[in-house]
């Protein structure tokens, strides 16, 4: 995740060179990873880590509206 970033909340995983944008539901948003298991893996992960991934999106967001 980055600072400067837009809705919908949302993460950049990257395999084998390839990039991709994925939503905490596990859906790609932009890009994409040709390997289907790489891909299983990242929505596998996500499922695990969707709360953590959350938290970490509120507290951007609260440091992008405090630097404003």
């Amino acid at each position: 995740m980055f600072y400067d970033e837009h809705d919908p909340p949302h993460f950049h995983p990257e395999y084998s060179g390839k990039k991709a944008v994925f939503d905490f539901a596990g859906n790609v948003i932009k890009g994409g990873i040709s390997s289907r298991t790489a891909t299983k893996l990242v929505r596998e992960w996500v499922d695990l880590h969707v709360s953590d991934l959350e938290e970490s999106w509120e507290l951007l967001i609260r440091k992008k509206i405090t630097r404003h």
